[in-house]
């Protein structure tokens, strides 16, 4: 009997610092257990054909050399070209079906989970598998999703969805990835079903922040988000505008928040309730300044706070897609409540990284 190569990789929630990344601020993702697979037979040639029957479509091109891109993102062949440029190369193809049930452009990482799964399934394929350490699947993840297309995402979703559980990321002044040891309890993920704006909210939220940052430095040198603290603001009102003091502050909240929320899921025991209070303090931050979140979703997390979670907020670049509430009680009854409320949830708890066998 042939057997199969088979691969996975989890979505992901963002606990704390959305929209600080791209930032060069620390987040706080988690990986979910809502997952993609790919599963593979090797063929006697170089061949690989796909089957992605969850959205109904399919791909066939060559392992042999690097192929042209056919379509906008193209991303089954970017992984295969990036491989082939790190020195891979293969002797087989393979027949191939990916199936998962991360909700689909609802900022839950499904396209980064594939990547991973993708690139993982590419290098077990491989003719000499190569080291397969979850940091460089994630780098070379990001390479093939992001960096190939000249895209403007982080690298969040790829650390997470590789290295699994609750991850502190920090990008200042290299890239540096945290395992948190907190034993969290049960998420209820409520997709909306809007599709989410990621390019139109990052170009609303990201370069003003940036110019801002510009301004400040043309003023004060050794200026830096990271450094900047909530009391010291007062300083900057005279060089900003309104609109832009208070894009500033919520950037700075958000980003004492990241920080206080690391020493609770570093602490020996974990305080749930505090959790979700700072879960609530950046959704506020998420909904009232930087404008990411909805109507639908809003009543979506009031709804689940009603039902007993602890705390919950918008999850992704916002403008659509999906909530999470963090409900370790009774999530059954949270589940309900946000599907009243027009979502579509998922009890869901932390997961494990990209997984091979």
């Amino acid at each position: 009997m042939i057997t199969p190569i088979e691969t996975s990789a989890p979505g992901r929630i963002c606990l704390f610092g959305e929209h600080q990344d791209y930032l060069h601020l620390p987040v706080i993702p988690c990986a979910i257990s809502l997952r993609v697979g790919v599963k593979g037979y090797a063929r006697d040639d170089m061949t690989v054909n796909l089957e992605l029957p969850d959205i109904q479509s399919s791909d066939s091109f060559s392992l042999a050399e690097e192929q042209a891109y056919i379509r906008e993102r193209d991303y089954n062949r970017s992984a295969v070209n990036l491989l082939l440029r790190h020195g891979i190369r293969f002797r087989h193809g393979a027949d191939c079906t990916v199936r998962g049930d991360i909700p689909i452009n609802s900022g839950t990482s499904s396209s980064s989970a594939l990547m991973v799964a993708w690139i993982r399934f590419l290098m077990e394929l491989a003719d000499e598998c190569p080291e397969c350490d979850p940091m460089e699947v994630a780098r070379l993840a990001h390479a093939a999703e992001v960096t190939e297309f000249r895209e403007p995402g982080g690298m969040m979703d790829h650390y997470s969805t590789a290295m699994g559980g609750v991850i502190y990321l920090d990008f200042f002044p290299e890239t540096t990835v945290t395992a948190l040891g907190a034993s969290l309890g049960t998420f209820v993920l409520g997709d909306s079903g809007e599709p989410k704006e990621t390019k139109t909210i990052l170009a609303r939220v990201k370069e003003p922040v940036l110019e801002i940052v510009d301004h400040l430095v043309k003023w004060y040198k050794a200026f830096s988000l990271r450094e900047t603290r909530v009391e010291e603001l007062y300083r900057y009102s005279q060089h900003l505008s309104s609109a832009q003091m208070e894009l500033l502050k919520g950037t700075v909240v958000n980003h004492a928040l990241t920080r206080e929320a690391k020493l609770v899921l570093e602490a020996d025991t974990t305080d749930h309730r505090r959790i979700g209070e700072l879960l609530n303090q950046h959704h506020h931050i998420l909904r009232d300044i930087l404008h990411i979140s909805t109507p639908k979703i809003d009543r979506m997390l009031e709804a689940a706070l009603g039902a007993g979670a602890f705390g919950g907020k918008i999850n992704g670049s916002g403008g659509g897609g999906c909530m999470f509430a963090y409900a370790p009680d009774k999530p059954e009854k949270v589940a309900e409540a946000i599907e009243k409320a027009g979502g579509k949830a998922y009890i869901i708890q932390p997961g494990e990284g990209v997984t091979v066998r």
